[in-house]
């Protein structure tokens, strides 16, 4: 696939493993009806996927209890060994 890239940040491919480090004030679902959510239904330290990126520099990250639109700077990229 190819690579997808936040210049501010780091670069991220789909299927990269990233941990929410900060909490946005609500965030946005990634599904073709997007919603907003408050940003309890995600806690910091949780591990998500990247999907891809997506217009207005957001990236796609599914999580454990769906998927959700966030910048770059509330993520961090997990290392795998």
């Amino acid at each position: 696939m190819s690579e997808l890239q936040d210049s501010d940040r780091f670069t991220l491919a789909a299927g990269d493993r990233v941990r929410l480090v900060a909490l946005p004030p609500y965030v946005k679902t990634a599904e073709p009806l997007p919603m907003l959510r408050p940003p309890s239904v995600l806690a910091i330290g949780d591990l998500g996927t990247v999907l891809g990126c997506r217009p207005g520099n957001c990236w796609a990250i599914r999580f454990a209890n769906g998927a959700y639109l966030l910048t770059a700077q509330y993520l961090e990229r997990v290392q795998t060994p």
